[in-house]
């Protein structure tokens, strides 16, 4: 007999709701960082609360003649000010911290949290903006818990190249994220204290729904070198020479200029600092007792050629070949106070960023031509990175066992190299997440999620006193002044737009006018033509004439030469 149920109701066809459906969603946004090693911000939205992790910029490419630097485009967060709860920085590098003067009144100067050592720096490059209101600072250290609208953050320390480097455990109602900063494991740093990695398991115990994780050597196989294993293979070059030593290397490595400073103290060296941000920086960290050196340890550089060979070392910046850097100067003959010696020795004691080869090797040539040495990285273990290698990373996720994995920090290949490292460990495709700037992620208890929506994420270039002013076309027409030169038309109409006199034509790196007279006479006869042609545009419209004459001028150049100068057509009127 079959038995009959009371109020049973009839099937509608729908699924049952899973758990925890309706509840709003992380919302990941970087604006930044996820295609290039710089440029680091990222959002985080959570019931109409935002908090904003970093907020660096990114050092021009080759091809951007006359630009200083690109910063974060904040577009996609215009009208949200005041949802802004907070910005927290993770260490004080130029590509986490750089972008802070040019946008935080932008944003409504919200309040910045931030380590000891990185607010210095962010308070030191502040000082240079003298129009701008002042910074919100709130200071934090490794053990700080803080709460920002919807988002509870608590932090732990990471060893890095610069000291007080932190990551963050982001939590929400629906999902917490670790996001690691810039991180290696080194465990026996140089004046500072090793990654916490005791707080990392914690964190991960208590469930990590995603981690985010720095993928700048994720193709490098192996583990970093301790800061201490580079102090011991100094210590061999300082053991053995006589003469003076010059050693180039960041400005932001800290714990290295420590080293310096240490084996300076050991074998009786006076230490001289050049280079603006050298300056600045060891000024800040021995203001903050980052720094420990002895009285008497530092002389001032005009100081050094009264002194023996064997008491003097020269730290300065320059190890890339930049133009105006010290070690550069002191290269090209240009330092006003320290010349190259027979018997000198130059450590560069940091590595290649890709894209300056063809300069430290130039600088390399100058220094081995006025008879100094050139001890660098690749000779002998003189550096470390402190960007996390492979072994590292697969450490982090294993002590960290997240539910899903988003690498970031690097150009678009590094990420995903860092997802297959991930899948390696087992994560499936569906648990990693190589996202693009400005792609909008979306993670809950349920999982992770890149969606189509995407925001804004243009270059905002920074030329000089300008922001934002320099446009694709005005970089453009640089890289076509730069590559093909330009030629300047300047004609004279009177008001029935009737040529007065004969066209003048200059060029500037086209070709060499004397040389050229054919093609010039050629240009001059083409403008004739245009403005006969055109004698409607030219009594009345200016601007159409100009583009007319670009056009038909650059035609027949290209024609003639294969090259495309740029063409600027002036008009008077007389």
């Amino acid at each position: 007999m079959r038995k009959r149920f009371k109020n049973r109701s009839r099937p509608t066809g729908r699924r049952p709701a899973p758990s925890g459906a309706g509840r709003s969603k992380l919302k990941i946004i970087p604006l930044g960082g996820l295609e290039e090693v710089g440029r680091n911000m990222t959002i985080f939205e959570y019931k109409g609360d935002i908090l904003i992790v970093d907020m660096g910029l990114q050092f021009p490419e080759e091809d951007m003649p006359g630009i200083d630097y690109i910063i974060p485009n904040i577009e996609s967060l215009k009208g949200k000010e005041k949802q802004i709860k907070g910005v927290v920085i993770t260490h004080g590098h130029y590509d986490h911290i750089g972008a802070i003067s040019h946008l935080m009144s932008r944003l409504g100067n919200p309040p910045l949290y931030c380590t000891g050592l990185t607010e210095a720096i962010i308070q030191k490059k502040h000082e240079e903006y003298k129009n701008i209101p002042s910074l919100d600072i709130r200071r934090i250290t490794s053990d700080s818990k803080i709460k920002l609208g919807q988002f509870r953050l608590e932090f732990f320390r990471v060893n890095h190249n610069i000291p007080d480097g932190v990551g963050i455990f982001i939590r929400t109602d629906s999902a917490n994220v670790l996001h690691a900063g810039d991180f290696k494991f080194d465990f026996s740093p140089i004046g500072e204290k090793p990654i916490e990695v005791g707080k990392i398991v914690r964190f991960g115990e208590q469930g990590v729904d995603l981690l985010m994780s720095d993928s700048t050597n994720a193709g490098s196989p192996g583990y970093q070198i301790s800061e201490k294993g580079i102090e011991s293979e100094l210590d061999k070059i300082f053991s053995k020479t006589r003469g003076r030593l010059i050693i180039a290397t960041f400005a932001s490595l800290v714990s290295r200029i420590q080293e310096i400073i240490n084996l300076a103290q050991k074998y009786n060296r006076k230490v001289a600092i050049e280079g603006r941000s050298m300056r600045n920086i060891v000024e800040i960290a021995l203001r903050n007792h980052y720094l420990i050196a002895k009285r008497g340890t530092f002389v001032d550089a005009s100081r050094i050629n009264r002194m023996k060979d064997n008491k003097v070392l020269v730290l300065c910046t320059g190890a890339q070949g930049e133009k105006r850097a010290a070690l550069v100067r002191i290269a090209n003959g240009e330092h006003r106070r320290i010349s190259i010696k027979k018997g000198d020795t130059f450590i560069f004691s940091s590595s290649i960023v890709p894209g300056n080869e063809r300069a430290v090797q130039n600088l390399k040539d100058l220094i081995y031509k006025a008879g100094g040495n050139v001890i660098h990285y690749q000779m002998m273990d003189i550096h470390t990175g402190g960007h996390a290698k492979i072994e590292e990373l697969k450490m982090m996720m294993r002590l960290v066992k997240p539910k899903n994995v988003m690498p970031i920090h690097g150009n678009h290949f590094l990420l995903v190299t860092h997802g297959r490292l991930a899948k390696q460990l087992g994560y499936s495709d569906k648990h990693v997440v190589v996202a693009r700037n400005g792609q909008v992620i979306e993670v809950s208890k349920q999982g992770v999620k890149a969606t189509r929506r995407k925001m804004n994420t243009d270059y905002v270039m920074v030329d000089g006193l300008g922001v934002g002013d320099v446009s694709h076309i005005v970089l453009r027409d640089r890289k076509a002044m730069a590559s093909e030169g330009m030629v300047v038309i300047v004609v004279s109409l009177d008001r029935e737009g009737n040529l007065i006199g004969s066209p003048d034509i200059i060029s500037r790196g086209f070709v060499y006018v004397d040389a050229s007279k054919e093609l010039i006479e050629g240009i001059r006869q083409k403008v004739k033509q245009v403005i006969a042609k055109n004698k409607h545009l030219a009594a009345t419209d200016h601007n159409s004439l100009r583009a007319r004459l670009r056009d038909d001028v650059g035609q027949q150049l290209y024609t003639k030469t294969e090259r495309r100068p740029l063409i600027l057509p002036v008009v008077v009127e007389v």
